[in-house]
C-alpha cells in the first residue's frame, strides 16, 4: 500500500473509533500523558486493531509498517487530537526487553505489555539521584532465589496507576558507581512497596514517589546480567529520549497558537496573527522545528535499519523540549489574562460545567508549568549537552 492509501486508511480508523470522548481527552492534555482511562481505552482500540507498537519488530507484535507509515499514524493519532498512549511500557521498556530479556521474560511480559493488561512505571530516579543517576542508592541483596528491595524512587510518572515498576537498583558497592547496579521488573502490589503521589504546580498528580521496605522480588526478574544495569539503561534511555516525535508535538502545538492568534487581540487593537513581531518569532521557531523533524526522521531510519537511536536521542531532547517550551512562552504571550484562570475540573473530559475562561485558552498554563520541567526529565539538558560533546562532537 502506497503512502497515500495507507494515510486514508489510519484516518478512516480514527474516524471510526476516535469517539467525542476521547478526542475531548487529547485535546485536554497538558503533558506528555492524558487522562488515564481514555488513555487505556484508546490503547484497547489500537490492540484490538494490531496498532497498538508500530516500532517493534513484527514478530514481536509490532505492524510491520514501513518507516514512512509509522510516522504518518503518529501524526495522523496526535493531529486528531487522540490521547497519548503511556510511553514507559510500549516505548522504553518493550524495545529493552526484546533486546536484553530472557525468552521467559519476553514471553510473558511483551503479550501483557500489548494488551494493556500491564501497566508499567520507570524507577529511575531518586531523592539523591536524578541527573547523577549512577548515584542511586536504592539497594537490592540477594537473599536465596530472591532480592530484598530498599529504598525509595521518585518523579515516577503514574506510579498510582502502574501494576509493574521497572528499577534500577544497586546490587554492588564495589568499583564504579555505574557498575554495582542491576535492572529489576517489580510488581506493584508487592508487600512493602507504597506510592506517594505528589500534586504538581499545575495542580495536577502524574508524579509519584515509591517506596520499597523489604520488598522481595524473585531473581528471575533480573533483566540481563546482575551489575550489567547501566548497560540496559542506556539502552532504554535511548528510546526514551528518541523516542518521541517532538515535531509531531510542535505541529500540534502551532495549531493552537494559530487558534489563538485568530482570537486574541495584542495592545494595539489587532488579531496577534497579524501582528508582525509574533509572526517572526513564529518563523524562527517553525524554522528550527522544521531541522529537527528532519533529525527526528534520521532517527527514525537508523531503527528501521535494526540499530538504535545513538547518541542524537540527546539531540533530539534537548532541541524538541526547548523549542516546546518557546511555543508555550508564545501562548502565553498572546493569551495574556486569558491564560491565568484556575479550573482544573474543566481539564477532566467529562466537565460540562462552566467555563470561566476561553476554551482555547483552558491548556495553556498547565502546560507552560508542566513543560518546565520537559528539561530535566528524561535526562537534563545539562547532560544531554554533555553527552552530545563527548559521543556526536569528540570533545
Amino acid at each position: 500500500m502506497n503512502d497515500k492509501n495507507f494515510r486514508k486508511e489510519v484516518r478512516a480508523f480514527i474516524q471510526d473509533e476516535l469517539t467525542p470522548e476521547l478526542r475531548r481527552a487529547g485535546e485536554l492534555m497538558t503533558s506528555v500523558f492524558a487522562d488515564f482511562d481514555a488513555t487505556m481505552a484508546w490503547h484497547k482500540k489500537l490492540y484490538k486493531r494490531g496498532w497498538v507498537a508500530p516500532d517493534w519488530p513484527e514478530a514481536y507484535g509490532g505492524t510491520g509498517w514501513t518507516l514512512n507509515q509509522r510516522y504518518i499514524f503518529q501524526e495522523e493519532c496526535k493531529l486528531s487530537n487522540a490521547p497519548a498512549l503511556l510511553p514507559m511500557g510500549l516505548q522504553m521498556l518493550g524495545p529493552m526487553l526484546i533486546h536484553y530479556g530472557s525468552d521467559e521474560q519476553k514471553a510473558h511480559y511483551l503479550p501483557r505489555l500489548l494488551s494493556g493488561d500491564d501497566v508499567w512505571c520507570q524507577g529511575y530516579s531518586e531523592p539523591g539521584a536524578g541527573s547523577d543517576l549512577a548515584s542511586l542508592s536504592t539497594s537490592a541483596v540477594r537473599d536465596g532465589e530472591d532480592y530484598i528491595i530498599n529504598g525509595s524512587k521518585i518523579w515516577t510518572s503514574y506510579a498510582q496507576h502502574a501494576n509493574k515498576i521497572f528499577c534500577l537498583v544497586r546490587t554492588s558497592k564495589e568499583g564504579a558507581p555505574q557498575a554495582g547496579i542491576s535492572f529489576i521488573l517489580v510488581d506493584m502490589d508487592s508487600p512493602g512497596i507504597s506510592v506517594d503521589p505528589i500534586v504538581g504546580l499545575d495542580g495536577l498528580v502524574e508524579q509519584c514517589q515509591v517506596f520499597f521496605d523489604g520488598v522481595r522480588v524473585p531473581a528471575a526478574n533480573l533483566v540481563g546480567d546482575e551489575n550489567q544495569g547501566w548497560e540496559v539503561a542506556k539502552y532504554l534511555l535511548e528510546f526514551e529520549r528518541g523516542g518521541h516525535n517532538f515535531t509531531i508535538d510542535h505541529k500540534k502545538q502551532m495549531a493552537k497558537i494559530r487558534k489563538q492568534a485568530s482570537e486574541e487581540y495584542d495592545a494595539e487593537g489587532r488579531l496577534w496573527r497579524d501582528n508582525p513581531v509574533l509572526q517572526i518569532r513564529l518563523a524562527e521557531v517553525a524554522v528550527d522545528a522544521l531541522a529537527l523533524e528532519y533529525t527526528e526522521l534520521r532517527i527514525k531510519g537508523a531503527l528501521n535499519a535494526g540499530g538504535n537511536p545513538g547518541a542524537l536521542s540527546s539531540l533530539c531532547k534537548v532541541v524538541g523540549t526547548e523549542t516546546g517550551q518557546r511555543f508555550n512562552e508564545i501562548s502565553m504571550d498572546i493569551l495574556g489574562a486569558q491564560a491565568l484562570p484556575f479550573q482544573l475540573d474543566a481539564l477532566e473530559p467529562g466537565f460540562s460545567g462552566e467555563l470561566i475562561a476561553a476554551d482555547y485558552a483552558l491548556t495553556c498554563m498547565p502546560e507552560y508549568i508542566n513543560n518546565r520541567a520537559a528539561t530535566i526529565y528524561g535526562g537534563s539538558a545539562e547532560i544531554q549537552r554533555d553527552i552530545i560533546a563527548k559521543r556526536v562532537l569528540g570533545l
